[in-house]
């Protein structure tokens, strides 16, 4: 990595959410969700630069004034072609690598994005995620890239699937890079963290307030709670996973 380069965490999120309008903008414990989910990437100390990458619609404006508000850097592009969001932001700021962060995931844990980084910068990957195959909570997604790999993906990547969601292109062509799938030691796949519906966002809000006033808790604090509290759990337990990624696959055409 030369000088100028800095490790930077792209936070992608937009208020036209289908599912679940607004969602990023909806209130946890008072502030709204991107907000708990920058303070967090915030306290990672192997994190150079935040970037909170909107779309340049109007209605995205007020997530550009947030990242201005928490002093992070806000970056507006492409609204359906996030693929080509990112690879903006990422040259336009040096960023190398990247580590992507979606805007439904406000329990991202600090630890485990500088412990990810760590491992990322101690081997040759290209591309490196705790999601290929999942053993973390849908909701603790980590992604860690090169710049080059993002340039490449921008490049070659014809399908909408794959410019909606910025790795598929990657995954789909696992044998043409270096790709590592970072495990957790005990399987916690079949917890759902994220924020995608209603139910999703009742059982978020839970767990921030069995956690008052702490808003910093860690992983293992909110596996607590949840043992404690099986009820919370089972409150969204029956949503699907991925079900953004799937209608795209449904809907997929080439679209470059």
């Amino acid at each position: 990595m030369s000088k100028h380069e800095k490790v930077t965490c792209i936070i992608q999120a937009r208020t036209r959410s289908e599912r679940l309008p607004n969602k990023v903008l909806k209130e946890i414990e008072n502030l709204p969700m991107i907000c708990h989910i920058i303070n967090r990437v915030k306290k990672a100390k192997n994190i150079d630069q935040i970037i909170l990458a909107t779309s340049n619609t109007d209605t995205d404006k007020i997530l550009l004034d947030i990242a201005k508000k928490f002093k992070i850097i806000g970056f507006a592009g492409d609204e359906k072609d996030v693929l080509d969001r990112f690879y903006n932001a990422a040259i336009t700021y040096a960023a190398n690598p990247i580590v992507r962060i979606t805007g439904d995931c406000p329990l991202v844990d600090p630890i485990l994005l500088d412990k990810m980084v760590e491992f990322y910068q101690a081997n040759d990957y290209d591309y490196m995620s705790n999601t290929i195959e999942r053993t973390f909570p849908d909701g603790l997604d980590i992604e860690i890239f090169s710049s080059e790999i993002l340039k490449i993906s921008n490049k070659e990547a014809k399908w909408l699937s794959e410019r909606e969601h910025v790795t598929p292109y990657i995954l789909k062509n696992q044998n043409d890079f270096r790709i590592y799938n970072y495990k957790n030691k005990q399987n916690l796949s079949n917890l759902r963290w994220c924020v995608d519906e209603e139910d999703d966002l009742i059982m978020i809000r839970k767990i921030f307030q069995e956690m008052r006033p702490n808003q910093f808790f860690s992983t293992d604090d909110a596996l607590k709670i949840i043992s404690k509290r099986p009820d919370i759990s089972k409150i969204n337990s029956e949503i699907m996973t991925n079900e953004g990624y799937e209608k795209s696959l449904k809907n997929d055409r080439i679209v470059r």
